[in-house]
């Protein structure tokens, strides 16, 4: 069994807390190893370790940290295959779905390598008589990334690099379910010449974020997980004085127009609501057809491609579809709201809770469910699945299905499937959702743009990677200049020559 650590200063430090979590592989059901519980006390420590090092790392000309940047990158790639390995051992996604993982922080990184660009900031001359103004972005010191089990890889990826680019030192608390593939990253990240303390992983459970959180040395706070916790960090964070951006749940619809192509519908819900066993904030989780004929043909289309899926654990190869979730409590809430659907009266077409896997009995698998007739009403409308669960809620009329989507508390992600191009861009205009797929369905914008939700699935006014990051990452100083050469009384007139 495997003994986890913390990493701080560019080596592996055991706990001293004496608590521990078991990590599992949700494959099997098997202790895989034990990961400490950071007291408040090694939270502090790492804390204070990281802002001795920031202080001579934003001392680094943006060049130079691109250049570490740039062999980071290169050493991902390199071991594409072992970090996808680890993200699948502790999270139980495919391979081909993990090295995605690791491939959609990978370009976060690439866009990091262009940091100098980034970090530019404003000037003008001759403001006033003989004033230059100029603007400068300037690191904030140490920052925190707290992330979620579902992307092992690409979240922590996500938050570091960019932080890291801006000159900052980064502390990062991984989900205590999937440690493995952010202590890999960091080891990577020092080989890469990242200098020992810029990023510590400290790994712990609440009483590590509360005191990351309460902590006067961190300025800054990154977190994606559920809404319940989104709003309790974004709001200590505040309370601290701390920026934050808190990203949460979502209940993501894709509504089908009457002139779609249905057999792209089709295929795009089952790749968007059954991939990663729906553990995706992403993932659409609500089917909108339009038209009682949308609705009863698209049905048809979705009961042979689902009854195709392959369930299994990653080991079985690139033949699977999806794998287990991701511990006993999730599976048994996942079932108990497939329950809940029958007893409020959703048409339950296909139900995976009677799934079983020969060798396996001690995984956390459950089988694709797809539900006909939900209603807003419904338990399984209202809360977030986060599983294999796909509700089908019937829309007599396009203004009926946008109005479904625009009162959901969620604005995560959507899309609309339509030949028209009209009723797209007036789709994508009126929408209260941040991300907007048209015939795509999963929008997560490409890594030099920004990921970001409205509504309860975002907190904060920035959004994740792209150029928001950058803005999230520094603070902006504005220097007034004059250089006086024979000019008498300079002072007295300064306000009135800016006028």
């Amino acid at each position: 069994m495997q003994e986890f650590t913390h990493y701080i200063n560019g080596k592996h430090v055991a706990g001293t807390s004496g608590r521990f979590s078991n990590v599992y592989n949700p494959a099997t059901g098997e202790v895989l190893g034990r990961l400490p519980l950071a007291t408040p006390q090694e939270v502090d420590d790492a804390v204070s370790k990281a802002a001795e090092a920031q202080i001579a790392w934003a001392k680094v000309n943006p060049q130079r940290r691109a250049r570490v940047m740039m062999k980071f990158g290169a050493l991902i790639n390199e071991h594409m295959d072992e970090l996808a390995e680890l993200v699948s051992r502790e999270h139980g996604k495919t391979l081909p779905d993990a090295r995605g993982d690791v491939q959609r922080g990978l370009e976060v990184v690439e866009v990091c390598m262009g940091a100098p660009a980034m970090l530019k900031g404003e000037f003008m001359d001759s403001a006033g008589p003989g004033i230059d103004l100029m603007s400068m972005r300037q690191a904030l010191g140490v920052v925190t990334g707290i992330t979620p089990f579902n992307f092992p890889a690409m979240i922590p990826l996500w938050k570091m690099a960019p932080a890291i680019a801006c000159g900052n030192a980064m502390i990062l608390k991984p989900s205590e379910r999937v440690p493995s593939t952010a202590l890999r990253l960091a080891e990577l990240f020092t080989e890469a010449g990242l200098p020992d303390g810029v990023l510590q992983v400290v790994n712990g459970d609440k009483e590590a974020v509360d005191a990351l959180l309460d902590n006067d040395t961190v300025q800054a706070v990154g977190f994606v997980g559920s809404t319940p916790i989104a709003q309790y960090i974004y709001g200590r964070a505040a309370n601290n004085g701390k920026r934050a951006q808190c990203f949460g749940g979502a209940k993501n619809h894709m509504v089908i127009m009457p002139d779609a192509d249905l057999d792209k519908a089709a295929d795009a819900l089952i790749g968007a609501g059954f991939g990663a066993a729906g553990e995706r904030c992403m993932a659409i989780s609500v089917a909108v057809p339009v038209g009682k004929d949308t609705a009863d043909k698209l049905v048809a289309k979705l009961l042979p491609r689902i009854e195709a899926l392959k369930v299994g654990p990653y080991t079985s190869g690139d033949d699977v579809d999806y794998g287990p979730v991701i511990t006993p409590a999730s599976l048994e809430r996942i079932t108990g709201l497939i329950a809940s659907g029958v007893d409020q009266g959703a048409t339950l077409v296909t139900d995976g809770r009677d799934l079983k896997l020969q060798g396996y009995e001690n995984g956390y698998f459950i089988g694709p469910s797809l539900f006909d007739d939900v209603t807003p009403d419904m338990d399984i409308y209202k809360e977030e699945i986060f599983g294999p669960v796909l509700c089908n809620v019937r829309a007599e009329t396009y203004e009926e299905a946008l109005k479904l989507v625009m009162d959901n508390d969620y604005g995560n992600g959507t899309a609309i499937y339509t030949a028209d191009g009209d009723t797209a861009r007036d789709f994508a205009s009126r929408v209260n959702v941040g991300m907007v797929g048209i015939n795509f369905p999963v929008p997560v914008p490409l890594s030099y743009f920004s990921f970001g939700g409205w509504k309860k699935s975002s907190f904060g006014d920035l959004n994740q990677y792209g150029p928001d990051a950058f803005k999230f990452y520094t603070k902006t100083k504005t220097v007034t200049a004059r250089w006086f050469s024979g000019i008498k009384d300079g002072a007295a007139m300064a306000f009135k020559e800016l006028d």
